[in-house]
């Protein structure tokens, strides 16, 4: 059985099991007991192996990811791409979170349900920003001890580390910059591999966590956890076919329906492996033979993409951390929401292109802010679909920016897209 087929069985049985239990037994002592020894002990475990990587995951990836534009050498085609992914990733995340506000699908449960899902054991959360004005979150962005910050909690000051680490060794070229950058390489390839390696388990753990919460707050959180996905899918559906429709036509000047028509392979292949990066070759291709870009910036563009440009993984980032708010009764301020928002930008470049790679990134936000994480294990029973989806949707971005870096290098020399 294949991973996401384990992690929906683990989610109908731990969900089943859970509605039974408080259908049958209520508030019975052996509940509380199952509930306290049993599944909380195996969900928690489960949480924990997540958190575990959260450091590893995001230093590495975003090291690696801006270490490799060799900013020294690319110039203006780099600038071009990093600020489109920002700007664009930017417009999925406001998106995302002005459409989970709009529709509020975690909200509806009653303070006492609210409550009693709250007594859960969860693990130790990451230090809360104490104060959200601008000029104290400017100044707690640059961390004064990166290894204090990252031991403690405050992965802002760790992503700046990163990614300012990463930018200077990407402008440093010698032998030793070289292996240190093979090592950093390593790394990010285990956590890759340990994340897998949660996976295999998570199964066991979504079926945990189902269990606990649907035994606790009953049929009510599947109804909103059916409204979450219809919001992800509303948002990344907006972005696809209105911004990447409007960035294609005014930034890259083509058609959009025939951009569409052109980027459909590497799509459906996003689509089917729920992974950019094994998406790569496919995309390569589609950008030289069908859009007919310059190989050069279709190159650049496309692999740097692969694990820099996720929209849909920054717009589903955003709305599953106020939504796992909303479903725990958790407020977030306006300018916490600005936060959340930061770092789901910044979280689109260190999220590995792998299936599953921004649950770490979700669990360090839930964290920060004091959500209790066991919001995750409804989640991941429906994130296969959601991640094939927002797959699909950071694709096309990378071939809709390599479109408008292409416009920019080739100025009126790069032949007109084919017709079909």
């Amino acid at each position: 059985m294949r991973d996401h087929s384990r992690l929906l069985l683990g989610l109908v049985v731990g969900a089943g099991l859970g509605l039974v239990a408080k259908a049958l037994a209520g508030d019975a002592p052996w509940l509380a007991w199952v509930l306290a020894n049993v599944t909380g002990p195996i969900g928690q475990l489960f949480l924990r192996l997540l958190f575990m990587l959260v450091v590893p995951m995001i230093f590495s990836a975003l090291v690696m990811g801006v270490a490799d534009l060799e900013l020294r050498h690319l110039g203006r085609l780099g600038a071009r791409a990093l600020g489109y992914t920002v700007v664009i990733s930017s417009i999925a995340v406001l998106i995302g979170l002005g459409l989970v506000n709009l529709f509020k699908p975690g909200e509806g449960m009653s303070d006492e349900v609210r409550a009693l899902a709250r007594t859960s054991v969860v693990p130790k959360a990451a230090a809360a920003p104490g104060d959200t004005s601008a000029a104290a979150l400017l100044v707690s962005i640059v961390p004064d001890n990166p290894v204090k910050a990252a031991a403690n909690g405050d992965y802002l000051g760790l992503i700046f580390f990163a990614l300012v680490f990463g930018i200077a060794l990407g402008l440093t070229r010698t032998p030793a910059t070289e292996r240190l950058k093979e090592v950093i390489a390593g790394l990010y390839e285990v956590t890759l591999v340990l994340i897998g390696g949660v996976l295999k388990v998570a199964p066991l753990g979504v079926a945990a966590l189902l269990f606990g919460m649907t035994a606790r707050l009953g049929f009510d959180v599947l109804r909103q956890l059916a409204a979450y996905v219809g919001v992800v899918l509303l948002g990344l559906s907006l972005h696809m076919f209105v911004v990447y429709s409007l960035s294609v036509r005014f930034f890259g000047g083509r058609n959009p329906v025939q951009f569409f028509r052109d980027v459909r392979m590497a799509a459906i292949t996003a689509f089917s492996t729920a992974s950019s990066n094994a998406t790569l070759p496919t995309a390569l291709k589609v950008a030289e033979e069908n859009l007919r870009l310059p190989p050069n910036v279709a190159r650049f563009v496309l692999t740097a993409g692969a694990s820099m440009n996720q929209n849909g993984t920054a717009l589903f980032e955003g709305v599953t951390v106020i939504f796992i708010a909303q479903l725990f009764g958790v407020h977030l301020s306006f300018q916490e929401q600005l936060v959340v928002m930061f770092i789901c930008v910044l979280g689109g470049i260190g999220t590995a292109g792998v299936p599953a790679g921004s649950l770490p990134v979700i669990a360090m936000i839930l964290g920060m802010f004091r959500i209790p994480p066991e919001g995750l294990g409804l989640i991941l029973g429906v994130d296969r679909l959601l991640d094939m989806c927002r797959t699909t949707l950071n694709v096309v971005g990378d071939l809709a920016a390599a479109v408008y870096v292409a416009r920019g290098e080739t100025v009126d020399e790069a032949p007109a897209a084919p017709t079909s």
